[in-house]
């Protein structure tokens, strides 16, 4: 009788270790690339404030948006459903560089990182993983409705990182689970 009710206790505990909804296999490596993405807009900001520059930079948003929808359809992937999701990520990137600025004013100086040169070094990055986040997405392949929005909450909830890039990552996940 002491062992069932051991083993009734231990399974009643270990019930709650189980995951709240499934995740896609794709869904961790894609949001590691945009954790990534993300964690390029402080030197963006950076160099923006150094030269103050506005965080606005309409003309290489739509040379980015404008290139995904051309590339998408070789990944299987609607050109308009590519470009909602860019549209995404650069509003979460200029979200980050908002409030890192926000930041800045209040304090009156930005950090003394490292700079990196925004032409050079900065956006050839986002250029890789530009490619790399549509890889990703065309191997995410949305799942249903709710259970992918509720697997994507608990995927940004569960990760250890600080509240603002959880912010940003919140916004670049926007339209992720919208049906196409």
């Amino acid at each position: 009788m002491r062992n069932r009710l051991l083993c009734l206790l231990t399974a009643f505990s270990l019930s709650g270790c189980t995951a709240a909804s499934p995740r896609h296999p794709a869904l961790e490596p894609l949001l590691d690339t945009i954790e990534q993405r993300l964690a390029i807009a402080q030197a963006v900001a950076l160099h923006k404030w150094d030269k103050e520059q506005p965080v606005q930079a309409t003309d290489r948003e739509q040379a980015v948006l404008a290139r995904v929808q051309v590339a998408a359809p070789g990944l299987g992937l609607a050109p308009h459903d590519a470009e909602a999701f860019f549209a995404d990520q650069i509003e979460a990137n200029k979200l980050v560089q908002y409030t890192l600025l926000h930041q800045w004013r209040l304090e009156g100086r930005a950090p003394d990182n490292l700079r990196a040169d925004l032409q050079t070094v900065i956006r050839p990055k986002l250029d890789r993983l530009e490619g790399q986040l549509l890889e990703q997405l065309a191997a995410f392949r949305r799942q249903d409705g709710q259970a992918c929005a509720r697997s994507v909450a608990t995927a940004i909830a569960s990760r250890p990182s600080a509240p603002l890039m959880k912010q940003g990552m919140i916004r670049a996940t926007g339209q992720l689970c919208d049906p196409s």
